[in-house]
């Protein structure tokens, strides 16, 4: 679709509202975004011992390198999203995906462990941000009531990463070396480069909008729990599928050509999640995020038992891939409604906190593992985090009870 073929009406404040004849195509677009990020964020902890014996490193360092790039998220998500505040939200998108092509295709030519990292931190800078302003572009192409939908459906692409493109590269990866997946990440993104100039609609800028403005959302106390609640309450999350390669291989006893149909697996999980959110969502969303945080703190409390089996483990892997795929756009609505006039930078904050709930994650489940302990036991350290968002969570939705009453 052309901007040429677009209709667009604008909202009180002055900010985009799409009513593009090809709505579905804009979206598909960002969900091509979503794809390349996810297969690259995710194939990673597929090739964990690849990459160690290619750079000559241990299992548990080479988690840092899942570390490494989920940094980059953390630091680029607010920078970016802060900066580019007046700029054409069009243009900030084909300079963030050329941006992410660029730190792949140096991922996959590096040959040294400090290089990689370096690589892998770059990588993820405009990850947060490209998810943050692309959940704001979704949202205003479509009625108020679906918005959760159209995020989600932009999410989709990263959780059909895990269905196809994970499993596809991680095969690639051990067969042909684990440097050629972030090359074809890198192609995939110069995809959706020409998608997003053909199909997004003119995004005019928001003469409205100002680092100011965008700051000032952080002022909010509500902003900073639902903050939490990602960094918190998805750190258990990672710490388990940061090593889900070898903890499948050692305690579930597969063999290595295994994983990545068990990454399909959680794949499948994510994108049955990733439906179901918008239906949850019409239960309300600050419900819908408690009962999440209540399901992810069950299974993990689980995995630990289940992955000793083969039989119990792939539904485990499914279920870990489900629930908080469930949560995820919930939280990003959530954090776009209570964070007012600084919904780019609070969107885009949103990934910022899932990344360093995966770095948390990845860091901690390292401990553990060079402490001595099996690889049942991230999963464990992870019930404590699913418990504490959940807290943050009830916290939250306790503090919005009592300033409806106060207005009431």
């Amino acid at each position: 679709m052309t901007e040429a073929a677009t209709t667009l009406e604008t909202t009180p404040t002055g900010g985009p509202l799409g009513r593009p004849r090809h709505t579905n195509l804009a979206i598909l677009a960002l969900a091509i975004g979503g794809f390349a990020i996810g297969t690259t964020e995710f194939v990673t902890m597929g090739l964990l011992p690849e990459i160690a014996r290619g750079v000559d490193i241990s299992i548990p360092t080479a988690g840092h390198v899942v570390s490494a790039y989920a940094l980059g998220v953390v630091v680029g998500a607010p920078l970016i999203a802060t900066l580019a505040a007046r700029v054409n939200r069009k243009t900030v998108l084909l300079a963030l995906m050329v941006a992410f092509a660029a730190g792949n295709i140096g991922s996959s030519l590096a040959t040294s462990y400090p290089v990689l990292m370096l690589a892998r931190f770059v990588s993820g800078l405009p990850h947060g941000a490209f998810f943050g302003i692309g959940a704001v572009v979704a949202a205003s192409l479509v009625q108020p009531h679906r918005r959760t939908w159209a995020v989600s459906m932009m999410l989709a692409g990263l959780t059909v990463a895990n269905i196809v493109g994970v499993p596809l590269t991680t095969w690639i990866g051990q067969h042909v070396g684990w440097q050629w997946p972030y090359a074809l990440v890198g192609l995939i993104a110069l995809a959706c480069v020409a998608a997003t100039w053909a199909w997004i609609p003119h995004q005019p800028a928001d003469h409205g909008a100002s680092m100011a403005a965008e700051l000032r959302s952080l002022k909010r106390l509500q902003v900073w729990l639902a903050l939490l609640i990602g960094t918190v309450g998805f750190g258990g999350m990672f710490a388990t599928y940061s090593f889900i390669a070898p903890t499948m291989t050692t305690l579930a006893g597969f063999s290595a050509s295994a994983v990545p149909v068990i990454l399909a697996v959680y794949g499948v999980g994510m994108t049955t999640g990733a439906f179901l959110s918008g239906r949850v969502a019409q239960r309300g969303i600050l419900r819908g995020i408690v009962l999440s945080l209540a399901a992810i703190a069950v299974i993990l409390g689980l995995f630990g038992f289940a992955a000793h089996s083969p039989w119990t483990a792939v539904p485990a892997v499914f279920l870990l891939g489900l629930v908080p795929t469930i949560l995820v756009p919930m939280l990003q609505t959530r954090l776009m409604d209570v964070a007012h006039e600084g919904q780019s930078l609070a969107a885009a904050l949103n990934h910022s906190t899932l990344n360093m709930a995966n770095a948390l994650g990845a860091w901690l489940g390292s401990l553990v593992l060079a402490a001595g302990y099996g690889y049942e036991w991230p999963s464990r350290v992870g019930v404590l985090l699913a418990v504490a968002g959940l807290g943050i969570a009830l916290v939250s939705g306790l503090l919005d009870r009592r300033q409806r009453a106060a207005l009431a």
